[in-house]
């Protein structure tokens, strides 16, 4: 009898350690608040170390994820769907920046906001963009002595 009580507990116990992880990774990735979020659309020469579920962040306050990326086979650029939490509104004239987290830290969207008081819609576009910048170029750029 106490041994069933004993392996229904620990039981019990793994479940809801399990339970848990799901919960903190459900608001760690966010992937709960899809009801009121909105999509918008990027354009970028590279978006390199960028992929599904990368973060979007506006002031490091991660606002959304990438939720698409495709090459356009047109122009030869990577075309990068995020989505925007609904609370956050994106002005028109915003640049979305792929940035660093640093040597070793992986890349993530930065979106720098603009002053236009028109906001970009769902579906719309963020025109301006800067794309990655390519660590192994700029150290042999800078072992070249400058020069390209």
């Amino acid at each position: 009898m106490a041994r069933q009580l004993t392996e229904t507990l620990v039981g019990a116990l793994v479940i809801a350690a399990a339970v848990g992880f799901l919960l903190h990774l459900n608001q760690s990735t966010g992937a709960g608040a899809g009801g009121d979020s909105y999509p918008v659309t990027a354009s970028f020469r590279a978006a390199d170390g960028v992929r599904v579920g990368t973060d979007v962040r506006v002031a490091g306050v991660k606002i959304g994820s990438v939720t698409s990326l495709e090459l356009n086979p047109r122009n030869y650029r990577a075309e990068v769907e995020i989505t925007v939490s609904g609370e956050i509104e994106i002005p028109d004239d915003s640049v979305a920046v792929i940035s660093s987290e640093g040597l070793l830290g992986g890349n993530y969207v930065e979106i720098h906001p603009g002053g236009s008081p028109i906001n970009v819609e769902a579906g719309g576009e963020i025109i301006e963009t800067q794309s990655s910048v390519s660590l192994i170029q700029l150290l042999l750029q800078f072992a070249q002595g400058g020069s390209e």
